[in-house]
């Protein structure tokens, strides 16, 4: 019997994120939307202080929480301050959407294995935030990349995993 849960998080440009995510194990689906910011009913003209996220639906008996942040922190750099590659801006800062105190408690564990890695070049800025509501992107953002497989991405496996 499957136990679904969602998580929420947010590394730069929403069309990479998905794209690496909705093909790993355990992963039911995924949606890219606009999340933590100033409006209701975001655009991607009009989404102030939203980060770029996706929502992942995934079976906690296929993966977990815990492992969803590993890659999370493998293929995005969780160093830089609001930006990825070449997009800069609150839009593509990187967080994790905070459900519960579990998810606080793995999610601060996690970066804490990160750091110690060594493997990025400075600490990590992902920032904690608190569950919000979630806006799905319009529907030429949603699977953008398995639509146009050669689009812009600055999302790739890194390293090896963390946890």
């Amino acid at each position: 019997m499957k136990n679904i849960k969602k998580a929420y998080i947010a590394g730069g440009c929403f069309w990479g994120m998905e794209d690496l995510f909705r093909i790993r194990k355990g992963i039911l689906d995924t949606e890219v939307g606009y999340q933590g910011g100033e409006n209701e009913n975001p655009t991607y003209k009009n989404h102030p202080g939203h980060a770029e996220g996706i929502e992942i639906t995934y079976d906690a008996n296929e993966t977990s929480f815990k492992d969803i942040l590993d890659y999370f922190f493998r293929i995005h750099n969780p160093t830089t301050l609001d930006r990825q590659g070449n997009d800069l801006g609150s839009s593509y800062r990187s967080t994790i959407f905070i459900q519960n105190d579990e998810e606080l408690k793995i999610s601060k564990e996690v970066i804490d294995i990160v750091n110690k890695s060594g493997k990025w070049e400075a600490d990590v800025v992902t920032t904690l935030e608190p569950i919000s509501k979630f806006w799905p992107a319009e529907p030429e953002h949603q699977d953008y990349l398995k639509r146009n497989p050669n689009g812009y991405t600055c999302h790739f496996e890194r390293f090896g995993t963390f946890v």
